[in-house]
């Protein structure tokens, strides 16, 4: 192999790592924040998230979210779990879920997503604080 060709391989070897790297990493580009930190502890509360592009700060819209959690694990709770269910969206890029807060202290909203054109799981957790 000459010099050339070798520059070559070498060249087009670290291109394509920077390039399988880039589309990895960009999904890291993408989390989860919570609209209102506290609800009032008890039945039917409604959380709101946004999913939002950090590059961008803009919200994403049309992702497929799914709540996989909500528990007390941030008071040392964790066998403290409720059911999370998704609710229709008020405005694009931003997701709800109803659930019950059956006492005050802080829970950890566990929440997935996939983003379009995107490989790879958007993964956050959330602290809420449930108030009396």
């Amino acid at each position: 192999m000459t010099t050339s060709n070798f520059a070559r391989a070498a060249m087009a070897a670290l291109l394509g790592a920077a390039l399988s790297g880039a589309a990895h990493a960009e999904i890291k580009n993408y989390e989860f924040r919570l609209v209102q930190p506290t609800v009032q502890a008890g039945a039917d509360r409604i959380v709101t998230v946004r999913l939002v592009d950090k590059t961008t700060g803009n919200a994403v819209p049309d992702a497929v979210v799914f709540a996989n959690r909500l528990d007390m694990a941030p008071d040392g709770m964790q066998e403290m779990a409720t059911k999370v269910t998704p609710m229709p969206s008020t405005e694009p890029g931003t997701y709800r879920f109803k659930a019950t807060f059956g006492m005050a202290g802080r829970w950890q909203l566990s929440l997935g997503a996939k983003v379009q054109g995107e490989t790879g799981t958007v993964d956050n957790k959330l602290v809420i604080t449930a108030e009396k």
